[in-house]
């Protein structure tokens, strides 16, 4: 384990021997350390840059090199739900996608509430995960929403932040204690943003679709109001917030209003937001196509990806949520919540943004990598001389089916499933150690 931050994240990997090679003849690319170039990048002992005498040379013609991606939302299903996955299977996913830092849930059974099931998933994370994973605490006890949970000894352990995710914190007052108490471990609060009174019942997004379906909506006001609240409280209390999976033109706009304000929020959106819309819930396929936040409308689609051009939105984050096939094979109205998402981010974005000319690589790079690190307080990776090695090698111009060499994740509930996609990770070094390699 490291400590991340002066905030004392602690990040859990399992060691293994430091990457050394020459990526030979690549396009070196990270736009945070105005890096972009084609040529030799030479990683020695872990870290970039130095003597490439006696080094392995890998071919890096036609690939890109970017710094490795960090994923600020995952659920690794860990502890209680290990059959749908764990921190290996959910580490080797992550690696598979070019992510080298990756932040868990805690909406776990049990919750990740206390110091004894914090510290055994770091202990876990050492022995089983082959990149860097951190993990939120929860931000109230059992994620009840009612009494706070002891955040100062989670902080001390190393948590990454606090979050209930899964559910809203519902009492305002419950909310304002937590903002309060920031003051104390200086960690963000990742807030899931749902007013369970509007949405309650709702399974899809409410819109045309699902006046058509005959399916109980969920409508976007639902996230929006929730936001505006919190926002809110944050203002008035000086505290950092981090809004999860946004998902609709309404909530972009009080986002952006309260940064033009001066409040601290950060912000992400998934994969899935910012390329599909409730349309393909048409299909009725809910391992692909049933999560929470819902597919909203092309609006509300196009608005996600101008926030994400302008950083209203912050990054990138997957929302990987893994489930048994027979959980997802049930009737739309009765299955579970949630797609995986961790090894076709970058695919996903680069093939339906970045070559429709939508988003420029550049700033899909920033906001899968530079970003999010950022934006959580985790150590940034780069591709500059010195620093420990975090990069991903992409080639760019392969395609493949989503799911036909099958998934790293125990689970195959992914969003585009059967999609072809171009862009696949070749290889991802994470915290110096080659994590993943095709």
């Amino acid at each position: 384990m490291s400590t991340a931050t002066a905030r004392s994240i602690r990040l859990a990997q399992r060691p293994g021997e430091p990457a050394s090679m020459v990526i030979a003849g690549a396009r070196i690319l990270d736009p945070a350390a105005g890096i972009d170039d084609v040529g030799d990048l030479v990683v020695r002992d872990g870290v970039i840059g130095g003597d490439p005498d006696g080094l392995e040379r890998i071919d890096g013609a036609g690939t890109l090199v970017t710094p490795g991606f960090v994923d600020p939302h995952v659920h690794l299903r860990t502890p209680g739900r290990e059959d749908t996955e764990d921190l290996a299977t959910g580490s080797r996913a992550a690696a598979a996608g070019g992510f080298v830092t990756v932040l868990a849930m805690p909406n776990t059974t049990p919750v990740v509430d206390s110091a004894a099931v914090l510290g055994s998933l770091l202990e876990q994370g050492t022995r089983e995960a082959v990149v860097r994973v951190g993990f939120f605490a929860a931000i109230t006890v059992g994620q009840q929403g009612r009494t706070l949970t002891e955040q100062g000894e989670l902080a001390d352990l190393g948590a990454a932040g606090f979050s209930d995710d899964g559910r809203p914190v519902a009492n305002a007052e419950v909310l304002r204690r937590a903002y309060q108490y920031q003051q104390v471990t200086g960690l963000p609060l990742v807030l899931h943003e749902e007013d369970m009174d509007l949405s309650a019942g709702g399974v899809m997004h409410e819109g045309l679709v699902s006046s058509r379906l005959g399916l109980r909506g969920i409508p976007d006001v639902s996230e929006s109001v929730q936001v505006a609240r919190d926002l809110a409280l944050a203002a008035y209390e000086g505290a950092h917030v981090h809004i999860c999976h946004v998902s609709a033109c309404k909530t972009v706009e009080v986002i952006r209003l309260a940064k033009a304000q001066g409040v601290n929020v950060t912000a992400e959106v998934t994969p899935h937001h910012l390329i599909l819309t409730d349309e393909r819930v048409l299909e009725l396929d809910a391992a692909r196509h049933k999560m929470n936040p819902p597919l909203r409308s092309e609006e509300d689609r196009q608005a996600l990806i101008a926030a994400l051009l302008d950083g209203t939105l912050d990054c990138v984050a997957t929302d990987h949520a893994p489930h048994a096939p027979q959980e997802k094979e049930s009737p739309f109205e009765e299955a579970p919540f949630g797609v995986t998402g961790l090894e076709t981010a970058f695919s996903s974005c680069y093939t339906h943004l970045v070559l429709t000319g939508l988003v420029p690589l550049e700033i899909l790079v920033r906001r899968m990598s530079t970003d999010p690190a950022a934006a959580l307080g985790l150590p940034v990776p780069t591709l500059a001389d010195g620093a420990e090695a975090n990069l991903a090698v992409i080639d760019l111009n392969a395609r493949e089916r989503v799911g036909d060499r099958g998934f790293q994740s125990k689970s195959a509930n992914s969003a585009f499933l059967g999609d072809e996609l171009a862009g696949r990770v070749l290889m991802t070094i994470a915290g110096g150690q080659t994590a993943w390699q095709m």
